[in-house]
Order: C-alpha cells, then sequence, then structure tokens
C-alpha cells in the first residue's frame, strides 16, 4: 500500500475535526459554536473536499470568510502550568526540549532521500511525487510521540496545545491555502495574460535585464499584493516568466521557478497580508508595533531581492 497526499490531508482534518469538537464542548469559549463551525468547514475541506461538488467547496469557503470577517473566529480559555512548574519542567528537560522539533526536519529528509528505495513487491512505500510532503507528515507524528514521551504527558495534550495555538493564530491559519487558491483563480481568469500586455506595452523587454528585474519585482509586488508567494507565481509566472523569459530568451524553466518563487518570499517579508507570518507573530509575543516583524525584516528582504535579480540573470 502506497502513502499518498490524502493521507495527509486525512491527517490535517482529523486534527482540525478534534479542534471543532473541542471548541463547540468549551462552555467558557465566547463564540464556541461559531467558532467551531469555523474550523468544522475547514475539517470538511480535507477530510471529503475531493468528494464534494467544487460549488460546495467554494460555498465552505465563503462561509469560513463570512465567519471569520464578522469576528466569529475566537479563542476560548485555555489553563496554563504556573510559571514555576514551568521553570521547573524546562530545568529536568535541558537541551532535551529539542529533540522533536528536530526529528521533524530529520525524518522529513531521510523520507525524501530514500522514498526511490522504498518499493516492496513493486509498489512504492511512499508516493514519489510527493514524497517530501509525506514524509513531514510522518517527521511531525514521530516528533509527537517523542514530546509525550519526553514530557510524560498524553497525546490528548498535544490536542489541546494545537488547539492553543490554532486558536492564538485564528483565520490567518487559513490564509495561505485560500490566497494560493486565489492564485489559481487569477491565473484561469486572465490575469497573467493582462499583466503580461501591461508590461509589454509600455516596458522595453527586448533587455533580458529588464524583463529578468520586471519578473522578479513584479513576484516581491504580487506576494506583496497577495500576501503569498504561491498566489503572485502563477500570474507572473504566466504572464512574463514563460512568454518572455522562456520564450523569448529561452531560461531554464527550473531556475526561473526557483529564483522567482524566492523573489516572490521577499515580498512576503514586508507585507501585513501575510498575517501568519508577520502580524500573528508581533501578536504574540505582545510587541507593542503590529509592524515591527516586517521593519525587522526589510533590511533582508530589500538586499535579497536584488540578489536574485543578478542570479536570475546569469544562472537562467
Amino acid at each position: 500500500m502506497t502513502l499518498t497526499l490524502n493521507a495527509l490531508f486525512y491527517l490535517v482534518g482529523l486534527v482540525l475535526a478534534v479542534i471543532a469538537g473541542m471548541t463547540a464542548m468549551d462552555r467558557t469559549h465566547p463564540r464556541r459554536f461559531v467558532s467551531a463551525a469555523f474550523w468544522g468547514l475547514y475539517a470538511l475541506v480535507f477530510l471529503v473536499g475531493d468528494k464534494l461538488p467544487p460549488e460546495w467547496v467554494g460555498g465552505a469557503a465563503v462561509a469560513m470568510a463570512l465567519i471569520a470577517g464578522f469576528g466569529g473566529v475566537g479563542a476560548g480559555r485555555h489553563e496554563q502550568p504556573s510559571a514555576a512548574a514551568l521553570l521547573q519542567s524546562a530545568r529536568r528537560l535541558g537541551n532535551k526540549l529539542f529533540v522533536p522539533a528536530l526529528a521533524i526536519p530529520v525524518v522529513a529528509m531521510i523520507g525524501t532521500l530514500s522514498a526511490p528505495a522504498l518499493v516492496f513487491g513493486g509498489t512504492p512505500l511512499l508516493e514519489l511525487k510527493n514524497a517530501t510532503l509525506i514524509s513531514l507528515a510522518i517527521g511531525c507524528i514521530v516528533a509527537l510521540g517523542l514530546a509525550c514521551w519526553l514530557t510524560r504527558e498524553t497525546p490528548l495534550q498535544g490536542m489541546r496545545e494545537a488547539r492553543r495555538l490554532t486558536e492564538a493564530l485564528g483565520w490567518a491559519l487559513v490564509l495561505p491555502q485560500m490566497l494560493g487558491m486565489l492564485g489559481l483563480v487569477f491565473s484561469d481568469a486572465g490575469v497573467g495574460k493582462a499583466v503580461a500586455h501591461v508590461a509589454t506595452s509600455t516596458i522595453n523587454m527586448d533587455l533580458r535585464f529588464v524583463a529578468v528585474a520586471v519578473y522578479a519585482i513584479g513576484m516581491a509586488l504580487f506576494t506583496i499584493i497577495m500576501g503569498n508567494g504561491f498566489a503572485a507565481f502563477p500570474v507572473m509566472t504566466g504572464g512574463i516568466g514563460v512568454p518572455v523569459l522562456v520564450g523569448v530568451f529561452h531560461a531554464n524553466p527550473a531556475v526561473m521557478a526557483a529564483i522567482g518563487m524566492l523573489s516572490g518570499y521577499c515580498g512576503t517579508l514586508m507585507t501585513p497580508m501575510a498575517a501568519n507570518f508577520n502580524i500573528v507573530p508581533a501578536a504574540l509575543l505582545e510587541l507593542p508595533d503590529k509592524n515591527a516583524v516586517i521593519r525587522a525584516q526589510i533590511p533582508t528582504a530589500l538586499p535579497l531581492l536584488a540578489v536574485n535579480i543578478v542570479l536570475l540573470y546569469f544562472l537562467m
């Protein structure tokens, strides 16, 4: 039996379903039923989304947006150990606390590299095209087991902590997936062609450096607007990357895509639209300036974008 990406979807959906159930049963939660409906709808997309008509999944996404837009996603009250208990636990565990966290990338790397060899009776153990994501999920399960063993806690406590962190992130947790889908919608709607028309009619694309700069900077700007590099990628690659860089200048598509995505991530560092990366951490750390994370990242993002333009020019 081959582990496929669907297994990862089912795992995520199961975790979200448990969080929805725990939220619904929390009598101290100020908006428990509405919040539970939000997480329940999100779980439904992962569990049975591939079996539902697209219109139903779209309706669930609209319902989630309405719940979040009207402030329906809230956080309950979570009992936390005292500062003394946390300090005592930290002293007891010491650097062993890093073992579960480090287990995730180690297992993911081992699974990715060994996937082609894990074939039994002609059937691969892991779906090869998604081996990294599946290995990452296995790493998370291993990390949970190690964390329970080290802390002498149960998986139920792990679910409680998962719910606490999920509620701390709130609706922003859904943003990457929603914005990724938005990029596909834009691509199907012809936004890439519109971008190509505007760019080629106003900018001289006959110069390779200009074309490279437009693509890389465009990736960063669209990411700043949309909040996600995955949403910007189909628009800029369909509008500039494929027709101009590949079609005219014969760029290596793999190099173009890799450096293009990294250019988009430069935009991620500079936008409040990437709320789960830039705004939520500031809130969790209780920083007085909600844009403090962005301000700290801009001096890195801008030089890195410039380096990406140079690299793409010489390597593509």
